[in-house]
């Protein structure tokens, strides 16, 4: 790999179930890896003994292994701490079930060697080709929970925030606050939103979305039924955090201003159209005016607040 020659890179690899696929992603590996890092996750197939057969010819690999399930992202919380504990400058995630291509690596890496990120992640939208392998309701769902997670995160910047093949400074990681890490399908978002209080750098890497007999983890009812109610969560810690606790801005006042002016034209008009409507008459003029005025300017005012919030994703690498 080009410019790695003075960075110690490392891959961290949850493992759950992926003795069909892990003897060959490990070995796809380039020689440049300096740790390669695989958490067992409880599996209940031959995961354990697969990796344990492969770690005697290869002094790289440091297995963990987890005496129950905790999820990708309890496997992945193990694997950054190891990481850490090691000392790489880069942690790689890899997925064990063989989706991902190893030969994406150079390209992931590439924006945080060259300074341009924090934290780089695969992008499997750029490619109109590549994204005919994708099945339609994962095409589908992602484009709709794409817009979601990033009004929830504030990245507006990036597209297919599920996407598992990411790359990240350690020195970023360590300020990522793994407590607030979901363990489990809910763990790329959640890392991406608490990648914005660390105003990480985000950069999106166009790569081909490549599918073969792996069972995704993330059902369409998990995603359907918990996502939203996780989503507004985390859009409302961000809202009071970034634009009320850690900071007072123009996007500060458009929503102070905004949403009462907006909720107040609302119920205003409805009261008293059912007043008028009782009376069997017709509003005065000025009664009709009113909350439209109203709703007009606060939803004006909230419109301003979202294009300032749109404009306003982390940009200023960690350091600088």
């Amino acid at each position: 790999m080009n410019g790695t020659n003075n960075l110690k890179i490392s891959v961290a690899i949850p493992c759950y179930n992926v003795s069909k696929h892990i003897e060959e992603v490990i070995n796809s590996l380039p020689l440049e890896i300096s740790y390669i890092i695989v958490v067992n996750d409880c599996s209940t197939d031959s995961t354990q003994a697969v990796l344990e057969k492969l770690a005697l010819g290869n002094s790289k690999m440091h297995i963990v292994v987890h005496p129950s399930n905790m999820g990708v992202g309890g496997a992945m919380i193990s694997g950054y701490k190891k990481s850490l504990e090691l000392g790489a400058d880069i942690t790689i995630k890899l997925d064990g079930d063989g989706q991902m291509d190893t030969a994406n690596i150079q390209k992931l890496i590439n924006p945080l060697i060259s300074g341009k990120a924090d934290f780089s992640k695969g992008n499997r939208f750029r490619d109109l080709k590549a994204l005919q392998s994708m099945p339609p309701v994962r095409r589908i769902g992602n484009l709709g929970l794409s817009f979601l997670i990033k009004a929830a995160s504030g990245y507006w910047n990036i597209f297919d925030p599920t996407n598992g093949f990411t790359a990240i400074k350690n020195e970023t990681l360590a300020e990522v606050n793994f407590n607030k890490l979901h363990k489990r399908y809910y763990f790329e978002t959640s890392m991406i939103a608490e990648l914005y209080f660390c105003n990480a750098v985000i950069y999106d890497v166009p790569m081909k979305a490549r599918y073969a007999d792996e069972v995704s983890g993330l059902s369409s009812t998990k995603t359907l039924f918990e996502f939203p109610p996780k989503l507004l969560v985390t859009f409302l810690r961000r809202i009071l955090l970034k634009y009320f606790l850690f900071d007072f801005n123009i996007g500060s006042l458009y929503l102070l201003t905004g949403i009462p002016i907006f909720m107040y034209g609302v119920i205003f008009g409805l009261l008293k159209f059912e007043k008028y409507d009782k009376l069997g008459i017709g509003a005065p003029t000025g009664t009709v005016i009113l909350p439209t005025l109203l709703i007009i300017l606060g939803f004006q005012l909230l419109l301003a607040g979202l294009a300032f919030d749109v404009n306003n994703y982390p940009k200023k690498r960690l350091g600088m």
